[in-house]
């Protein structure tokens, strides 16, 4: 056993030791729920922990300790924990009103911000990113009477539509053409080739899952060019990057998608999606005209336009999360990553940082990653112990080193997670 191997036998038995009663809850979940969880990106060795309550940005486990949240509900927490203007908000809506079974007005409320905020013609709700996506994929199918779905090596686009490692065998039925991101010459070849056939280029801003590894603008550019000569549709997963700038990170690279998925933050903590774009795509939901061949698109789902939902990303988009919050937000971001360079490179130990605005990564290798092979290339060992070394600190991340700033983090908070950061690298660098 290396001395690296070793020192993470020991750092996670002083984590169990730590955490008895989330020890406790695992070992009881497991007997209803398969491995303990619902959601496999929460869980981790040798348990996940469980925790009681949330305020602000800091969270509270079910053994008492308290951890500023540095993780953000993988960008879904952009509001901090209990917003009081959202659930004040949602609570009125629900005391006169619950499961509708219909239309009501703050749908339409919410389709108005939306469509206004992010440049859309039309927009339907979901329940889910992933909903979104797959939604999004059946809009171009049927505009274009084709099958085949570009995507790309290391890409997330919910738990049906998985190519972290290429294609998983649990993603949904769809032919799909793997091509390597942030590589224009690879990727136009395989757009040429399948050109024909090629219904739509599904593609994130920014690699979430990844590793929050950019797209270079040029890359997005030439791309989108390719498949609008072959007449796909081009669709932007922004369930993640649409918190970056007034519009979201397609616009920031100089682009303009066709269709574009949302998700997470604006659904203020309640389940959200959405998909949007042209008119010319997202008529085809209309039920008000007759369609296509087959009439229009059905599109179902009894809580897509759920009151508790559709009231929260009204608060959040018309109150909370404006454009010039999102900007200002942005450029904290940036510094704060500009700072844990800083940190990083003040230490031997081999870990960079990628990201942008307020999405951003740890990784345990050097140099920083630009695609998602090399992001897989790094030193596991090393990047569970910044994991647990951080969390011994009070800082909580994600095991594969992701972190998310949200509203509410302090300077104050901020700065002790970089000085968490440095503690722990001293310590694995010793």
């Amino acid at each position: 056993m290396t001395t690296e191997s070793f020192r993470l036998v020991r750092v996670r038995q002083a984590f169990g030791d730590r955490n008895p009663n989330s020890r406790r809850y695992f070992e009881s979940a497991r007997k209803v729920l398969p491995g303990g969880h619902s959601r496999t990106v929460l869980t981790h060795p040798p348990f996940p922990l469980v925790f009681a309550s949330g305020e602000g940005a800091t969270l509270t486990d079910v053994d008492g300790h308290v951890y500023i949240d540095l993780l953000g509900d993988y960008t879904a927490g952009l509001l901090g924990h209990s917003e009081r203007r959202v659930l004040d908000e949602v609570a009125s809506a629900l005391s006169s009103n619950a499961s509708v079974g219909g239309i009501h007005p703050t749908e339409e409320k919410l389709a108005s911000l939306m469509c206004n905020r992010f440049g859309l013609d039309r927009v339907r709700f979901t329940n889910s990113g992933t909903e979104a996506n797959l939604m999004a994929i059946t809009t171009a199918r049927l505009a274009t009477g084709r099958t085949r779905v570009m995507v790309f090596h290391g890409g997330y686009h919910g738990g049906l539509l998985y190519f972290a490692t290429g294609q998983a065998p649990w993603n949904a039925p769809y032919e799909f053409v793997v091509a390597p991101y942030n590589n224009p010459e690879e990727t136009l070849k395989l757009i040429d080739e399948n050109g024909h056939h090629l219904a739509a280029v599904l593609v994130e801003p920014m690699l979430g899952s990844g590793g929050c590894i950019p797209a270079n603008p040029e890359f997005l550019q030439a791309v989108f060019a390719a498949a609008r000569k072959q007449g796909a549709v081009v669709i932007a997963d922004e369930v993640m990057t649409s918190r970056h700038g007034p519009t979201g990170m397609a616009a920031l690279l100089g682009v303009r998608p066709d269709l574009t998925t949302f998700g997470k933050y604006i659904g203020g903590g309640f389940s959200f999606g959405a998909f949007g774009g042209a008119a010319a795509l997202m008529d085809q939901y209309d039920t008000s005209s007759p369609g296509g061949q087959s009439g229009p698109i059905a599109h179902a789902g009894t809580f897509n336009n759920n009151l508790a939902t559709m009231t929260a990303g009204t608060v959040v988009l018309g109150e909370v999360f404006t454009s010039s919050v999102a900007v200002a937000h942005t450029a904290r971001g940036e510094e704060f990553r500009r700072l844990l360079i800083d940190v990083v490179s003040r230490n031997g130990v081999p870990i960079s940082v990628t990201g942008f605005g307020s999405m951003m990564s740890l990784h345990a290798r050097t140099p920083a990653p630009v695609d998602a092979t090399q992001a897989a290339d790094r030193d596991s060992i090393l990047q569970e112990l910044i994991f647990l070394g951080l969390l011994q600190r009070g800082i909580y991340t994600a095991p594969r080193g992701m972190i998310n700033l949200s509203l509410v983090h302090t300077d104050d908070q901020l700065a002790a997670g970089l000085e968490a950061l440095a503690d722990c690298l001293e310590a694995v660098g010793s």
